[in-house]
């Protein structure tokens, strides 16, 4: 059964669920109407009289998540995001309800006050340049000089996990090798990245609880610069802080 949303205006309950109007819903006679997933986990004092730009034209993907309140929604264990990996079906990663809105809005306001994404997150958070394509050029081979190619972040927009799971972005100036028939790694690329993470965090971190993955094309939010991901299962947090340089994921900063 839908989960009843309380609100403050009386004998009027709201359903979660879509609203096909795009306006805010109003009293009826009816006991109760869907909540649209574009008020779904947003203050009644804060709901907007229409759907917002940002969210119009998002995924049907996207409003599921979007129309689940963060209350019901069961965060992904350890085991369960090592089995998603394992099976390479990263496309059931999904983030909390409330951080999802929070990116698709901030991803609006930063191609429109930086021209794109990818501009953003060289200039901003990577600190390579202005964000120009010569800014992206390596020193070396792929991991010779990892001080100068590449650099790990927090993943600012990470996935709804349990608490004990940390989610890091390794971004890199190489290009990491492809296989042109599948779109996938090649065996050489693979083996790179797990010489590198065994190298850089397996060192502190029991192999047990390091996984790392890349984003298949169809999902990858940047693809102007090369990435991949490192998930640690219950980190020292002073490692953290030094391998990311004490940096401060963007979701906690909204």
């Amino acid at each position: 059964m839908a989960t009843v949303v309380q609100s403050s205006t009386p004998a009027i309950d709201f359903l979660v669920g879509e609203e096909p109007s795009g306006r805010v819903p109003t009293p009826m006679s009816s006991p109760s109407r869907a909540l649209p997933y574009w008020l779904v986990n947003v203050p009644r004092d804060q709901w907007p009289v229409e759907c917002p730009r940002f969210l119009r034209h998002t995924s049907e993907k996207n409003k599921g998540v979007l129309a689940t309140p963060d209350a019901q929604y069961k965060r992904q264990e350890w085991g369960l995001v090592k089995e998603l990996v394992r099976t390479n079906r990263i496309d059931r990663f999904r983030r909390l309800p409330s951080d999802l809105r929070k990116y698709l809005e901030f991803k609006e306001r930063i191609i429109h006050e930086c021209g794109s994404v990818m501009r953003f997150v060289v200039k901003d958070r990577l600190r390579w340049g202005e964000g120009k394509p010569e800014d992206l050029q390596p020193r070396g081979r792929p991991f010779e000089f990892d001080a100068d190619d590449l650099k790990i972040l927090y993943n600012d927009w990470p996935y709804g996990l349990e608490k004990d799971i940390v989610h890091l972005v390794v971004w890199t100036k190489f290009a990491l090798e492809e296989d042109p028939a599948t779109d996938d790694l090649t065996p050489h690329a693979r083996r790179a990245i797990d010489h590198y993470v065994s190298h850089t965090f397996c060192a502190r971190v029991p192999s047990e609880k390091v996984i790392w993955f890349r984003n298949w094309k169809s999902l990858k939010s940047v693809h102007a610069v090369e990435h991949f991901h490192v998930m640690l299962y219950q980190p020292d947090p002073e490692f953290l802080h030094e391998i990311t340089h004490g940096d401060v994921p963007m979701v906690t900063r909204m």
